[in-house]
């Protein structure tokens, strides 16, 4: 179910408010919260809800377990017995296939036989919100959660269940047993959720539908320099739109049912470096890898040559995370090498540059390149549309052919709103986070945006969601 869909802003987030406000007693809200992360779960995947309820078991029962070991070298032992079956499952339901092609392309021959594997919607997220929640106990950094019922919340509570943000044990553990709810944090938590909203339905929507159309042409081949670079720019606004949208709408209906996510997003396109803009882009899943794979693998603690191996690791694993695909894998090194040079010298020569704006040049050419491979799939693909886009061709598709004055419209207004605006007009960002105060103004825009968010999707707008193959 889409937060972004008709049946869940008009039905079930209305049910099941109520009936959550409605009960006086924590445990039973938390109660109604569970069944309804299980419900809205089955509502999409009723098959998985089996695979999801077996990964909270085994989370639980090996957290119960580590934190009842004596011996260093039996919790060792259980730790890693967890984290391999956490990524065996992950592994076989993501990767079984590519790793299949990979084995059978190298052999020349079928060694592995292909399955028909469907990818169980948001394991990639709940997988490492439960590993997150094992290392913590291992590393005595948490007690461990008894409450079974607590632990299957955490891991499945509906509005970050299925595309984040990544919430981390140890950030949301009290907050189980103990948080404040009120009509200002509800207020404020349909504030961001009808702005989320918005930028979902009005923007990436609009972006989708042309973006698609351009790369799914059987005659794609034909387009044309000027398209080849609109389509991947509409691409980068889309992604954004799209997954911070949806970002906000988690954090909103976290609010509104007391709860507190942390911010996902911190308009990563102002940024002026590539390690800038992976403090601001998916803050969630940077800092998971940051604390559970850069520092376990040494950090930077073991030379400057060590760190370079273990920066493009987690850039490498990155991409992969995000899927099972070769494009994946190419767009993870592609950062890693990015990263990497700016630690090297790249940094240092940003940092001297007094022409701020070649740096924002830099970043976004590299990011927008970097978006053109994470979403188109196959090599040869990747290579036709580097040859368009870097070497020139007058193809016979153009832009007035898949985009109208309104794409248009919504396109520099996207480029606008995406950080330029905010970063201009400072106290419209400050508005836009303010938690205090919900003025008529803000109930207004709450009241049109809904409004015109409904009659787009009731006039079936394009509404597909990036981040939910992952």
């Amino acid at each position: 179910m889409l937060f972004s869909s008709l049946v869940f802003i008009w039905y079930f987030l209305p049910i099941v408010f109520l009936a959550y406000i409605c009960i006086p007693n924590l445990k039973l809200k938390n109660g109604i919260l569970l069944i309804s992360s299980i419900l809205f779960y089955a509502w999409g995947e009723p098959k998985y809800v089996v695979l999801m309820v077996i990964s909270i078991g085994i989370n639980y029962v090996f957290g119960r377990l580590i934190d009842a070991g004596q011996e260093k070298r039996m919790r060792q032992i259980m730790i890693t017995a967890c984290i391999v079956v956490n990524l065996g499952i992950l592994g076989y339901y993501k990767y079984f296939n590519f790793f299949a092609d990979l084995v059978n392309s190298a052999a020349r021959r079928e060694v592995v036989g292909a399955r028909n594997i469907v990818l169980p919607i948001g394991i990639s997220f709940y997988t490492f919100q439960a590993l997150s929640y094992v290392v913590d106990v291992y590393r005595k950094k948490i007690k461990v959660q008894k409450n079974f019922w607590n632990l299957a919340l955490y891991i499945s509570f509906f509005p970050q269940l299925i595309a984040g943000p990544i919430v981390k044990y140890h950030e949301i553990d009290t907050q189980l047993t103990q948080r404040t709810i009120s009509t200002g944090r509800m207020a404020y938590g349909i504030k961001r959720f009808s702005y989320g909203l918005g930028k979902k339905v009005i923007f990436a929507n609009t972006f989708a539908a042309v973006v698609d159309n351009v790369l799914t042409s059987p005659n794609q081949e034909l387009a044309s320099t000027g398209l080849a670079w609109f389509t991947i720019l509409l691409y980068t606004l889309q992604i954004y739109y799209d997954f911070s949208g949806y970002s906000d709408m988690a954090i909103g209906l976290g609010k509104i049912f007391g709860f507190d996510f942390m911010e996902n997003f911190n308009y990563p396109y102002l940024s002026q470096s590539i390690r800038e803009f992976w403090r601001r882009w998916h803050i969630s899943l940077s800092t998971w890898f940051r604390e559970y794979l850069y520092i376990p693998l040494g950090g930077n603690r073991k030379g400057n040559v060590r760190t370079y191996i273990n920066l493009f690791i987690v850039f490498l694993v990155t991409g992969l995370w995000h899927g099972a695909g070769i494009n994946f894998v190419l767009w993870g090194a592609y950062y890693g090498v990015f990263i990497v040079a700016e630690r090297l010298f790249l940094g240092d020569i940003l940092e001297k540059n007094r022409f701020k704006v070649l740096n924002h040049v830099y970043t976004m050419f590299v990011v927008i390149v970097g978006w053109m491979l994470f979403r188109i799939e196959s090599l040869g693909q990747i290579k036709e549309m580097v040859k368009v886009m870097f070497f020139g061709r007058g193809g016979c598709y153009t832009i007035p052919m898949f985009a109208d004055r309104r794409v248009i419209f919504w396109f520099v207004a996207g480029i606008l709103f995406c950080g330029p605006v905010q970063a201009v007009f400072k106290g419209l960002k400050a508005h836009l986070y303010e938690e205090d105060h919900i003025s008529w103004w803000d109930i207004v825009m709450m009241a049109v945006l809904l409004g015109f968010c409904t009659l787009l999707l009731v006039n079936n707008t394009y509404n597909p969601f990036i981040y939910f193959r992952f």
